[in-house]
Formats: structure tokens, C-alpha cells, sequence
């Protein structure tokens, strides 16, 4: 049997963008994505700590070292630039893949740096 558990978060990186006008997806900074172990394409969730919301949608390559964290498309109306949000993958595993296994966890200042790597 397979069960559902975290595979890596990006803990309260702050909104630096929402545009509406785009056809959907959450775009990240690049060195974000690749220390939280986060694929261009992956599905991820949303969860705005500012105002409740939680969705999914699907990551787009940002610029690296830009900070960039953009709501694109419908999930644009869910967040303002400025909120914190947290941003979430899971995996399937097996229960003997479970033994020793630890999540990926980035920590992030005000401005989208990573200040700790877990």
C-alpha cells in the first residue's frame, strides 16, 4: 500500500507578484525550486497564512535568485503581493521507503532568501 506523506515545503515565502492574465501555475524562483526539491511542472499546494486559502496548481521555472513567488491565472484572485504563503508537495511511498525519511524543509526571509535548509 502506498500512503501520502510530505515530500518538501517552502515555509512562508512572501507573494511578490499575481497576474491574472496568465494561463495558470505559481511561477518560483529556480533556486527555491531546486533546494526544496520542487520540479518545474510538479503539482503543488498553496496555503495562504494571510487569509486561509488553500489550492493546487502547477510550478513554472522562475529566474534564479530573483525571490520571485507569482500567482499566475485563477489562483491569482486567491493571494495579494505581500502575503506569506507556504507552499507544499506530497509523495506516494511505500512503507519500507518510509524508514529514515525526512521531508525537505526551505526556510525563507521577507525577501524569498533561504535562511534555513532542513
Amino acid at each position: 500500500m502506498q500512503l501520502e506523506f510530505l515530500y518538501s515545503k517552502i515555509h512562508r515565502a512572501t507573494v511578490t507578484d499575481a497576474n491574472l492574465n496568465y494561463v495558470g501555475s505559481i511561477t518560483i524562483d529556480e533556486t527555491l525550486l531546486k533546494a526544496a526539491n520542487i520540479r518545474e511542472w510538479q503539482k503543488v499546494e498553496i496555503l495562504d497564512v494571510n487569509n486561509g486559502e488553500r489550492f493546487q496548481t502547477y510550478v513554472i521555472k522562475g529566474e534564479p535568485n530573483s525571490g520571485k513567488i507569482c500567482l499566475n491565472g485563477a489562483a491569482a484572485r486567491k493571494v495579494q503581493p505581500g502575503d506569506k504563503v507556504i507552499i507544499v508537495t506530497y509523495g506516494l511511498f511505500e512503507e519500507k521507503e518510509l524508514e529514515g525519511f525526512k521531508p525537505t524543509v526551505i526556510i525563507v526571509d521577507d525577501n524569498n532568501k533561504i535562511i534555513e535548509q532542513r
